[in-house]
């Protein structure tokens, strides 16, 4: 019940009562209603909890907020509740969402010692670690949403001062992210969520996305299978938004094609009962081609139970999410994995990132830094960042970071929304002083077309996605006996739909090592002179080869039907010619 409704219904009984009890009732209201004036007057508002603080921060004119699994593991205290629990706390580093981070740090560096973007307006971040947990991605969102500044202030009707959010990095976070901050039509710019989900404007009108969408990326899969003549395919996906949605587009177009899936099974990351059922499945299967729309959790996952059961020689056919992971690159993974073919974001170069990784960022952009005469000043402050600090001379895997350019893209849009809001011009600079509302980041956004660096081409189309262009490649062993991801192939949406995919199979090495393509299929085709009938319950592609009758023949392979030989003559003994007299 609200204040004013107390207080009208104390007045109406105060009519209704006599005597002493309705004095009493009278001077008792008085006190209640200053009581609640007071407290309406004195209140604050309070972060509940520990307020949360960005692992990387610089302050702006205007500023990019970030989130990132730069840890992939959460670990809570125990919980005796003889005490207040500790803080959770995260654990190892996933350096492909660090190096994220990073590379958003340094595209704002480069547009801040630009003088014809955003000239003579400073852009700051704030990068938040979620930890690979749904519960630091909410928390992180609302710290981003309230900023920890207004926390400090006891205030609560402040803008929050992040004009776009770059991330999340996988489908099913993007989607919190996304419902959160629509309400407030803050901008959300992920580099690798490829949920078709989120291409629904009407539920995400403030998402937009540097990476295209799975819609192209399962129908490519059900592409790629026909291509090479596979009839027979089991199909396993992460049960998230991104392994569903990706499956079910595959499933139906794969239906059109002609393509049958003797089994389609999923698990989660935490389901390990259902991922040994659905191990079992794919051992009991008959398909040797496996499509496997899975996140590199699962797939790592799915790899220790193949690894554990000695299941090989399947050919699996991926995503971009896991098919050029160096985490799953592990002791004995070519044995399950080697021949693997998939799909994989462009490897693009972003000159001057790799120096940056191991020099300027340590120098310039991290938190802690050595402080002369006071050691133990300098470990207390870089303590919480002591395992980052061991990648700090490492950069090795930068050439295989391919979701990096996507975060220097999303960045640089943010950066040209701004730039058209504030009217910069060159040599004049940007109007200062303006509030910019976040709707209006989001409406520039829509109309950005600019080109990066690197060469690439920057737009967004009505569903907030980009052009789907993927490598195709394959996994093979140097004679090191190291793992490579071999490029051997490409598919481009904007290409007429006979030009997308071009492949160069004679450069794939398949399952086992194998130069010869493995074969698939439910049955054996059936010669002429047979006809194919169908198994009663079983798919299309299941079928018995029956000898044409007497009298009738067929001069095909995969016969549906045998035909009737005309009247003056008769089939020969293979059923697959016509003769005037019978044999």
């Amino acid at each position: 019940m609200s204040i004013k409704m107390q207080i009208q219904y104390q007045v109406i009984c105060i009519g209704r009562c006599r005597g002493v009890f309705g004095m009493l009732l009278f001077f008792y209201t008085l006190l209640l209603f200053h009581h609640l004036q007071t407290m309406v007057e004195n209140t604050l508002c309070r972060i509940m909890g520990e307020t949360k603080y960005p692992l990387l921060s610089r302050d702006g004119e205007v500023t990019i907020g970030g989130i990132f699994a730069v840890h992939s593991k959460l670990t809570s205290s125990s919980f005796e509740f003889t005490q207040k629990p500790q803080p959770l706390s995260c654990s190892s580093v996933n350096i492909r969402d660090f190096r994220m981070a990073q590379i958003m740090i340094f595209a704002i560096e480069e547009i801040n010692r630009s003088e014809t973007l955003l000239p003579n307006v400073s852009v700051g971040y704030q990068i938040y670690d979620n930890c690979g947990s749904r519960l630091f991605s909410m928390n992180s969102t609302m710290a981003l949403l309230n900023g920890h500044e207004f926390a400090a202030e006891g205030r609560c009707n402040g803008q929050s001062i992040i004009h776009a959010i770059i991330g999340e990095s996988e489908s099913s976070a993007t989607v919190i992210l996304s419902r959160t901050t629509g309400p407030f039509k803050i901008p959300v710019i992920s580099q690798s969520a490829t949920c078709e989900c989120l291409s629904n404007r009407k539920d995400y009108p403030s998402f937009f996305r540097t990476i295209a969408s799975d819609y192209h990326q399962s129908r490519a899969l059900a592409y790629i299978i026909k291509h090479f003549g596979w009839s027979w395919v089991g199909a396993v996906n992460t049960d998230n938004d991104y392994g569903n949605y990706g499956m079910a587009i595959f499933l139906k177009i794969a239906q059109e094609e002609g393509i049958c899936v003797e089994y389609s099974v999923k698990f989660y990351r935490t389901e390990t009962e259902k991922l040994k059922k659905v191990v079992d499945i794919i051992k009991q299967g008959t398909a040797k081609v496996i499509i496997a729309f899975l996140t590199s959790f699962e797939m790592s996952n799915l790899l220790e139970q193949l690894s554990i059961q000695n299941i090989t020689g399947l050919q699996m056919i991926g995503v971009e999410a896991w098919i050029t992971a160096k985490s799953l690159i592990i002791t004995k993974s070519f044995n399950f994995l080697g021949g693997s073919l998939g799909f994989a974001v462009r490897k693009i170069n972003v000159e001057g990132f790799s120096d940056y990784v191991i020099n300027a960022f340590w120098d310039t952009a991290f938190p802690c830094s050595q402080i002369e005469g006071n050691s133990s000043q300098y470990a207390l402050n870089c303590s919480i960042y002591q395992d980052l600090l061991e990648l700090k001379t490492y950069n090795e895997d930068v050439p295989e970071q391919r979701y990096a350019s996507n975060v220097y893209k999303a960045v640089y849009a943010v950066a040209h929304s701004l730039h058209n809001i504030l009217k910069c011009r060159e040599q004049k600079g940007c109007e200062k002083g303006l509030r910019i509302q976040p709707q209006e980041v989001v409406e520039a956004l829509k109309s950005v077309n600019f080109t990066v660096k690197f060469g690439d081409h920057v737009w967004f189309d009505n569903t907030g996605g980009v052009v789907a262009q993927y490598e195709i490649v394959n996994w093979q062993q140097k004679s090191d006996g190291s793992v490579q991801f071999k490029p051997v192939g490409y598919y481009d949406a904007s290409l007429p739909p006979d030009q997308r995919i071009v492949l160069n199979t004679e450069n794939i090495i398949w399952a086992g090592g194998q130069l010869e393509k493995p074969r698939s299929m439910c049955s054996e085709s059936c010669p002429p002179g047979t006809r194919k009938a169908a198994q009663k319950g079983r798919p299309v592609c299941c079928y018995d080869c029956i000898p044409c009758a007497d009298g009738e023949i067929s001069n095909e392979t995969d016969s549906n039907n045998c035909k009737q030989c005309p009247g003056e003559y008769w089939s020969n003994a293979e059923k697959n010619k016509s003769r005037r007299t019978p044999q």
